[in-house]
């Protein structure tokens, strides 16, 4: 059984506070992108009760720490009667990214597990479970514009449709840690009411308007180190974008454009690019 695990964007994330459990309580949109991996669960005759490989971008750690395995571990504890498995991950969403790309394969690992041998999980009990793998996990149960809060497992589905419309993706190559990310955060954190607008309200507003409204509070300290990232978001904008920021954590700049650009200027600089066609 095959699926194709799509990555998101956020269009504005505000950190508002440190929790006492040591996360941070956050306000973001998340939107679906289909810039997608590929994820194929068979049936092994392996005395191994799972088998992972992969394929495409290189993953970075040890097989045990790859959340599409942790997913399956979280499945078998609760049913153990599951049979052995081969897991193969042919990944094309960069890791690092700020594109949710570990967090929709375990998602999705989740739910093909759910399909493929008839577990009876409700969506309740998948994004359950996806919260344990990940802040985004849930999101990506939903897999529709949503409005984030909490560690962003706090989900309320929202109107926006950015249809008709071109994503461009620029990756410049630089995997950011999200735990570093938030360490470069001042401790200034801002309360939701001292914003002067809510992020429902700015994504309801014309697209031209989010440029000057809709910020990420990670762009600043991430560009501080990674210039780049500033970088790339002036490019976007000289080649016409509507709007462009960089997706949570970085490294990824997205632009949103009316019409279809190319990205030959990045691709020269070796940067994972993708233009895809929200029509």
């Amino acid at each position: 059984m095959v699926c194709f695990p799509n990555c998101k964007i956020n269009l504005g994330l505000r950190i508002l506070d440190k929790r006492e459990d040591g996360f941070h309580n956050l306000e973001t949109i998340f939107y679906p992108v289909l810039l997608k991996d590929g994820l194929e669960i068979i049936n092994s005759t392996s005395n191994d009760p799972v088998e992972f490989t992969q394929s495409g971008l290189s993953i970075d750690g040890i097989v045990e720490e790859n959340l599409c395995v942790k997913a399956w571990q979280l499945i078998k504890k609760d049913f153990p009667q599951l049979p052995a498995v081969r897991l193969h991950l042919h990944k094309c969403i960069p890791m690092g990214a700020g594109l949710g790309g570990g967090s929709s394969d375990a998602a999705f690992t989740l739910q093909l597990l759910n399909d493929k041998f008839q577990l009876g999980l409700t969506k309740i009990q998948l994004l359950q479970y996806a919260a344990q793998l990940g802040s985004d996990g849930p999101f990506f149960i939903i897999n529709k514009p949503c409005h984030a809060t909490g560690r962003g497992e706090e989900l309320t589905e929202i109107n926006v449709d950015l249809r008709g419309y071109f994503t461009a993706l620029i990756n410049p190559g630089i995997h950011i840690n999200t735990g570093w990310a938030f360490s470069k955060l001042s401790d200034g954190s801002k309360a939701t009411g001292s914003y002067p607008k809510s992020l429902t309200t700015i994504i309801q507003q014309p697209i031209s308007t989010w440029k000057d409204e809709l910020q990420n509070d990670f762009e600043s300290p991430v560009a501080e180190k990674y210039p780049q990232i500033i970088t790339i978001k002036e490019d976007l904008y000289n080649l016409g974008a509507v709007y462009a920021a960089m997706s949570g954590s970085g490294s990824t700049v997205f632009g949103l454009f009316e019409t279809a650009v190319s990205l030959t200027q990045f691709e020269n600089q070796n940067y994972i690019t993708k233009l895809i066609n929200g029509s």
